[in-house]
C-alpha cells in the first residue's frame, strides 16, 4: 500500500465530515412492482423501532395489500396533507410536517413519484433530498424502470414508456442500496393470487407489462445496475485507501491499440474474449511522442480500429503519455481492470534498442493478467512494422515537423550547415584548438536538430565527425588518424552529437505538440463560450460554421431538419463563399437517419465532395454538419483533427438541443401564463357578471309579475336595476380600456386643464359608490395647469375611488390630496381600510392581481392595472404604500408639470376682439379654435355632465363632502 496523497486525504476528510452532517439514504431496489420492496422496507423500519430508533412513516402505498398494511401496525404514520388539483382533493406527502417532526428515520415510499403541480418540489426525490439536508435518514423504494438512463431500454423491452423517472446521480449518491429480488415465476404466482394487484388489474398486467420475458429482462437490468453500483463503491474505496493493487472482483478487459496493422485482429479477439467471459471491455490507445511522429496513414488506422472497437461494444479512449506501458497500467489500475490484452509483436531486432510493448507490460504489471494475442498465420506485418517505424516514418513525417520545403531539402540543409561550420572553423584554426572546433560542430548539430528534425540532425552528427577528422585532425585531408586516441574522441563526439540531436528534436516536437494542443483547447473553449451565450438557432449556426471554417480551413454548412425530419439546405445567414460548392441532400438525409458519418474520407459514399457528420445530442440527432476541405485530400487530415471535429459537432448539437428545449420551455410558460390569465379572467367575470345579472333578472321579474307595484318600490327597483347595470358597464369598460391600452390603440387628447375640474367630475360620477363615506379634497389653489386627457384621468380617479370604497368600512374617511413636488404634481388617494398586505405594494398594479384579503370582494383586478397604464401614458409614475402611523392604503401618482402656452396680447379695436374669440377653445397643441357658427358654447364629448347639460362644478380647494 502506497502512502496516500495529502490533498486526497484532506478531500476525503471533508467529504466524510459533510456526510456525517447529512442524513443517510437507503433505497430498496427491485426489478418491478410486487417483488416486496415496501414490505422489506417496513421490516427494516420495525426492527429499528424495536431497537429504540425514532421512525415515522411519511408516505406509503399499500395498494390494497393486507400483508403490507399489517406491517404498518405499531409505526407512527405522519398525516398526509390535502391538495386540491383540477377539482379533486389529493393526498400528498407533508414535507413541512416531516421537517417539523424531524424523526431519526423517515419512510418515504415511491422515490420517483411526481408531486402535484404547485408543490414546493416537482419530484418526490427532491423532497427526500431536503429531508437528508436536514439530517434525517430516509428509507425509500425504487423500481429499475424509473432510472433515467435505463428508461428507454425498458421501453424497448416492455413496449411501455414510464414517465416518472429519477436522475441516475440520485441513485448513485444513495448511501445504501438493498436489492429486493424475486424470481419471475414466483412473482407471476403472486400476481395470480391477487397479492400484487386486484384480480382484474392483475390479469391485464400479466398480459402486458408483467410478461415472463419482460420480468427476466428487468431482473437482469436490476442485477447489473446494482453490480455497477457495487463496483463503483469498490473503486471509490480503493481510491480513498490509496490501494493500487487491482482487486479482480469483476472481469474487465482492456485492449491496447497500437499503430500496427494487427489492431483489427486484436480488437476482434478481445471482443470474443470479453463475450466469453461476460465482461466489460475497454479499447485504449496511448499517444506517445513516438507514435505522433509516425505517418498520418498509420494514425488514421488507429482511429479506424478504435471506431471498430466502439461498434463491437467497447468503451474507447485515447490517452496521452510519454511511455505507453506505464500509462496503460496506471489506467488499468484506475479502472480495476483484471486482464490487459495486447498484441505480441515480433522479436526485438538488433538494430533497435526499443523494448516491445508486451515485454514492458509483462515486466511492470502487478495484479493484472497480461493476455498476448499473436499475429495470424502468414502475417508478417509485425516484423515489417519495426523496420518501418525506425526509419521510413522520418521521411513521411518530416513536413509535419516543420521541415523547410520537404524531407530531402531538409537533409540538404543539414549538409550545408556542416559545410558552413567547416568553413568557419577553417578561418579560425589559428585561434582555436581542436576541442573548441569540436564544440562548433556540436553547435551545428544542435541547430540542425532544432530547425530540421531528427533525421537531418542524425546526418549532421555523422557529417560533423567525418568533417572534423578530414579537415582538422592530423594528417589533414585524410580520414586516417595519427593518434589512436582520436578514435575515442570521434566516438564520444558522435555519441554526444546523436544524444544532443535526439534530445533537441524530442523537446522541439514536444513543444510543437503542446502548442498544437493548446490551440485545440483554445478553439474548443472559444467555441463553447460563444455557444453558451447563443440564444437562437441562427446564432448557433453562425457560430458553429465560423469556428469549424476557421480551424479546419474548409467550407462549412449546417443542415437542420424540418418538422418532417427532412434536412434542408440553409437559406438564411448563409454566404455563397463560405458554403460548400455542392451539398448532396440525399447523403445528408442518409447521415441524419442512420446517425453515421459519410462522404469524403469515409467508407460510406467516399466519392462525395464533402464530409457529412451527424450532430448527435443526448436526446436525438439535431442536424448534419457538412465540411468541404479547400485543398485536396480527405475531409480530415489526422485522427486528432477528427476528434476535434467530433468535439465541435457534439458542442453544436448540445447547443441546438439546449435552445430547442429553452424554446419549448418558453412556449410552455407562455401557455401556462395564458391559461392562468384566461382562468383568472373567466373566474372573475363569471362571478362579477353573474351577481349583477342575477339582481337585474330578479328585480325585472318582480316588476313584470306585479303590475300593481307601489310607486316608491317601483322607483327603488328601477334604481337597483340601473345601479347593477352600471356595475356591469364599469366591468366591461375596464376590460375594454385595458385591451385598448395594451394594444396601444388609445391616442391621448391632451389639453390644458385644471386638476380640480376632473376631480369634481370623478366625485360626481362616483356619488352612488361613495354614499356613506366622508370624502375630503385637499387641492391647493395655486396648482398649475396640467396637460392631460380628461376622460382617461377621470377613469383613473374613478378606479382609485372605487378601490378605496370597496376595501374601506362604511363611514370611513377617503382623502384626495395634491401638491407640487419639483417638476411634478403629486396626487394621492388615501383610505382607512385594512391597508396592503406585505410585499403587495408593487404587485398590486399587475393584471388580475388582488390582495390576499380581497378574495371576497367583487372585481377582476384590472382597475389598478388600468390606472398604471393611464399614468405611464401621461409620462408619470404611480405607486402604493400603507398610510404611515395609521391604518389604510395610499395610492400616489405624479403628472409632469409643463410650461403652458402664453396667449398673445390682443390689440385694441375689432382686431383684438377677434383674437380673444379665437382663444376660447385651445386644441391639443395650444392653438385656439373658433367657436361654432351658431354661437353656442364649444362642445367637448370627453367632458361628462350631471345630466342638466352643465359641466359639474369643481370643489373648493379644501372641502369636505358628506355623501349620504
Amino acid at each position: 500500500m502506497e502512502r496516500p496523497d495529502p490533498d486526497e486525504l484532506l478531500g476525503k476528510l471533508q467529504r466524510d465530515e459533510a456526510r456525517e452532517q447529512r442524513g443517510r439514504l437507503k433505497i430498496f431496489f427491485g426489478a418491478s412492482a410486487g417483488v416486496g420492496k415496501t414490505f422489506a422496507m417496513l421490516q427494516a423500519a420495525r426492527k429499528l423501532r424495536e431497537e429504540g430508533t425514532d421512525v415515522v412513516v411519511g408516505v406509503l402505498e399499500t395498494h390494497g395489500r393486507e400483508e403490507t398494511a399489517q406491517m404498518l401496525e405499531g409505526l407512527e404514520v405522519l398525516p398526509q396533507k390535502s391538495v386540491e388539483y383540477r377539482g379533486r382533493v389529493l393526498r400528498e406527502f407533508d414535507l413541512d410536517g416531516m421537517l417539523a417532526r424531524k424523526p431519526a428515520v423517515a419512510l418515504v415510499d415511491e422515490l420517483a413519484h411526481a408531486n402535484v403541480a404547485g408543490e414546493r418540489h416537482l419530484k418526490r426525490w427532491q423532497d427526500v433530498h431536503e429531508l437528508l439536508d436536514a439530517g434525517i435518514d430516509v428509507y425509500t423504494t425504487l423500481n429499475v424502470q424509473h432510472l433515467e438512463r435505463l428508461n428507454d431500454v425498458v421501453g424497448q423491452i416492455t413496449g411501455i414508456r414510464v414517465w416518472e423517472t429519477i436522475p441516475d446521480r440520485v441513485f448513485d449518491l444513495a448511501d445504501e442500496v438493498k436489492l429486493v429480488d424475486l424470481p419471475p415465476d414466483e412473482l407471476l404466482e403472486r400476481m395470480r393470487e391477487g397479492k400484487v394487484y386486484m384480480a382484474a388489474q392483475a390479469e391485464r398486467a400479466v398480459r402486458n407489462f408483467f410478461r415472463k420475458g419482460n420480468l427476466i429482462a428487468l431482473r437482469e437490468l436490476a442485477l447489473r445496475r446494482t453490480a455497477d453500483r457495487v463496483d463503483a463503491q469498490m473503486r471509490e474505496y480503493r481510491a480513498d485507501q490509496s490501494i493500487s493493487q487491482v482487486w479482480q472482483a469483476r472481469e474487465r478487459l482492456l485492449v491496447a491499440i497500437g499503430p500496427g496493422p494487427e489492431g483489427v485482429a486484436l480488437v476482434r479477439a478481445a471482443a470474443r474474449l470479453a463475450a466469453s467471459l461476460r465482461a466489460d471491455w475497454l479499447a485504449v490507445h496511448v499517444e506517445t511522442p513516438a507514435i505522433l511522429r509516425q505517418s498520418t496513414a498509420r494514425r488514421e488506422g488507429v482511429y479506424a480500429t478504435l471506431k471498430l472497437a466502439h461498434e463491437l461494444g467497447a468503451e474507447t479512449l485515447t490517452l496521452d503519455g510519454a511511455q505507453a506501458a506505464t500509462t496503460l497500467l496506471a489506467y488499468a489500475q484506475l479502472r480495476n481492470v483484471s486482464k490487459l490484452v495486447v498484441g505480441a509483436s515480433g522479436a526485438r531486432r538488433w538494430w533497435t534498442a526499443r523494448t516491445p510493448l508486451h515485454e514492458e507490460l509483462v515486466r511492470l504489471a502487478r495484479g493484472v493478467d497480461v493476455v498476448l494475442i499473436g499475429p495470424a498465420a502468414g502475417d508478417t506485418s509485425a516484423d515489417k512494422r519495426v523496420v518501418r517505424g525506425d526509419w521510413r516514418d522520418w521521411f513521411e513525417t518530416a513536413p509535419e515537423l516543420g521541415l523547410v520545403g520537404g524531407p530531402w531539402r531538409a537533409y540538404a540543409w543539414a549538409v550545408g550547415i556542416c559545410g558552413a561550420v567547416s568553413v568557419a572553423a577553417a578561418e579560425l584554426t589559428s585561434f582555436l584548438d581542436l576541442a573548441n572546433i569540436a564544440m562548433l560542430y556540436l553547435l551545428g548539430v544542435i541547430v540542425a536538430a532544432m530547425r530540421l528534425g531528427r533525421g537531418p540532425g542524425v546526418l549532421a552528427s555523422f557529417l560533423s565527425v567525418v568533417a572534423f577528422d578530414f579537415f582538422f585532425v592530423p594528417p589533414k585531408m585524410s580520414l586516417s588518424v595519427s593518434d589512436t586516441q582520436y578514435l575515442l574522441t570521434f566516438a564520444v563526439m558522435l555519441t554526444v552529437a546523436l544524444v544532443i540531436s535526439h534530445l533537441t528534436t524530442s523537446l522541439r516536437f514536444q513543444a510543437r505538440l503542446a502548442t498544437w494542443r493548446e490551440r485545440r483547447t483554445g478553439a474548443v473553449y472559444a467555441m463553447a463560450r460563444e455557444l453558451a451565450a447563443a440564444l437562437t438557432t441562427p446564432q448557433i449556426v453562425e457560430i458553429g460554421s465560423r469556428h469549424v471554417r476557421e480551424v479546419f480551413q474548409a467550407r462549412v454548412a449546417l443542415l437542420l431538419p424540418d418538422s418532417q425530419s427532412s434536412v434542408r439546405q440553409p437559406v438564411e445567414n448563409a454566404r455563397a463563399e463560405t458554403m460548400p460548392p455542392h451539398i448532396d441532400t440525399d447523403v445528408a438525409q442518409w447521415v441524419y437517419d442512420r446517425q453515421q458519418a459519410a462522404g469524403r474520407g469515409t467508407n460510406t459514399l467516399p466519392g462525395s465532395d464533402a464530409y457529412y457528420l451527424p450532430l448527435r445530442a443526448p436526446m436525438r440527432t439535431r442536424g448534419v454538419l457538412v465540411v468541404a476541405p479547400e485543398e485536396g485530400g480527405g475531409a480530415i487530415g489526422t485522427p486528432e483533427q477528427q476528434r476535434l471535429l467530433d468535439t465541435f459537432a457534439a458542442q453544436i448539437a448540445l447547443a441546438l438541443e439546449r435552445v430547442h428545449y429553452v424554446e419549448i420551455a418558453q412556449d410552455a410558460l407562455v401557455t401556462m401564463e395564458s391559461e392562468r390569465l384566461r382562468n383568472s379572467l373567466l373566474s372573475a367575470i363569471s362571478h362579477d357578471l353573474r351577481t349583477p345579472l342575477t339582481s337585474i333578472v330578479g328585480f325585472a321579474s318582480m316588476l313584470s309579475r306585479d303590475a300593481q307595484t307601489p310607486g316608491p318600490l317601483r322607483i327603488d327597483l328601477v334604481d337597483a336595476i340601473h345601479e347593477e347595470a352600471q356595475r356591469m358597464t364599469g366591468l366591461v369598460t375596464n376590460l375594454l380600456d385595458m385591451a385598448k391600452l395594451q394594444a396601444g390603440g388609445v391616442q391621448l387628447n391632451r389639453q390644458w386643464q385644471m386638476l380640480e375640474e376632473v376631480v369634481g367630475t370623478s366625485l360626481r360620477a362616483c356619488r352612488r359608490m361613495l354614499a356613506g363615506y366622508e370624502v375630503t379634497t385637499r387641492l391647493p389653489a395655486d396648482l398649475p395647469l396640467l396637460r392631460f386627457d380628461a376622460v382617461l384621468l377621470e377613469r383613473l380617479f374613478t378606479n382609485l375611488l372605487e378601490n378605496a370604497a370597496k376595501y374601506s368600512p362604511a363611514g370611513s374617511h377617503i382623502e384626495i390630496a395634491a401638491r407640487v413636488v419639483g417638476e411634478d404634481v403629486e396626487v394621492s388617494v388615501s383610505d382607512d381600510g385594512p391597508g396592503l398586505p406585505a410585499g403587495m405594494e408593487g404587485r398590486i398594479f399587475e393584471k388580475f392581481m388582488r390582495g390576499e384579503k380581497e378574495s371576497a370582494k367583487p372585481g377582476i383586478g384590472l382597475g389598478l392595472a388600468i390606472c398604471r397604464a393611464i399614468v405611464e401614458a401621461h409620462g408619470g409614475k404611480i405607486h402604493a404604500t400603507n398610510v404611515p402611523d395609521g391604518q389604510g392604503a395610499r395610492f400616489i401618482f405624479t403628472l409632469p408639470v409643463e410650461t403652458p402656452p402664453v396667449p398673445p396680447e390682443a390689440p385694441d379695436g375689432p382686431e383684438g376682439l377677434e383674437a380673444l374669440e379665437a382663444l376660447d377653445s385651445p386644441d391639443d397643441d395650444g392653438v385656439a379654435s373658433k367657436a361654432p357658427a351658431d354661437g353656442a358654447a364649444p362642445s367637448n364629448d370627453r367632458n361628462q355632465t350631471d345630466g342638466t347639460g352643465q359641466a359639474p362644478r369643481a370643489p373648493d380647494a379644501n372641502a369636505t363632502q358628506q355623501h349620504e
